[in-house]
């Protein structure tokens, strides 16, 4: 199996997010891809609803694909929500059955020399990283760190990098959908529509929970 782990605040998850997840199941033929709700992102500034809720709307906007999945292992931990540990994980239940693709934008990838541990994450699963459209080719020259970009070497294919260890990043374009959960946070603040940016199920229990108002 292929296993896409997409880890996210996602408060709220929205359409972008889900789309993007499709393309990249496509893309790298993934068995599955699974959602990770962070119960407390070290990185982000903006406040966060409780994780449980934006759980309770991951689970809404995926209901309808079987190839999607959720899982809580970061709520269970509570705690900062760091990624070395949520693939460590991940790789202790899966063991040898399964190769683990993480998924993340080109921002965040930048910025992974500032995460914990972050050199051993590329000893412990695949990287899949998105960039958007119009942005340019970015690849391992650019976004890998200094300290470690002696590590990986093109790997034949465009956009795909070998580490040492056997696993490899993948630099892709994906459609951007102008979509942002800060937008919407601000939408419902201001009592405007947030119809056809979140899955229907999604709106409704924002509305019900009241939610970001």
């Amino acid at each position: 199996m292929k296993i896409g782990l997409f880890g996210g605040t996602f408060n709220p998850v929205h359409m972008g997010h889900v789309r993007v997840a499709e393309e990249i199941r496509e893309k790298y033929a993934l068995s599955k891809i699974v959602f990770i709700p962070a119960f407390l992102p070290p990185h982000k500034k903006a406040p966060c609803i409780p994780a449980e809720h934006r759980y309770a709307m991951v689970q809404l906007a995926i209901a309808d694909n079987p190839l999607f999945d959720v899982s809580d292992v970061e709520l269970a931990r509570r705690g900062s929500s760091y990624s070395i540990d949520t693939i460590s994980c991940f790789n202790d239940v899966y063991k040898n059955s399964a190769e683990l693709f993480f998924i993340m934008g080109i921002d965040a990838f930048k910025e992974i020399h500032t995460w914990k541990e972050y050199p051993l994450f590329f000893q412990s699963c695949h990287f899949i990283v998105m960039n958007r459209p119009g942005h340019g080719e970015q690849g391992a020259d650019e976004c890998i760190p200094q300290d470690i970009a002696g590590d990986f070497t093109p790997a034949g294919e465009e956009g795909l990098y070998r580490h040492t260890s056997g696993s490899t990043v993948g630099f892709c374009t994906i459609t951007l959908l102008d979509i942002s959960s800060t937008d919407i946070r601000n939408r419902i603040h201001e009592g405007k529509s947030i119809k056809y940016l979140v899955h229907h199920a999604v709106e409704a229990y924002i509305k019900e929970q009241g939610l970001y108002l």
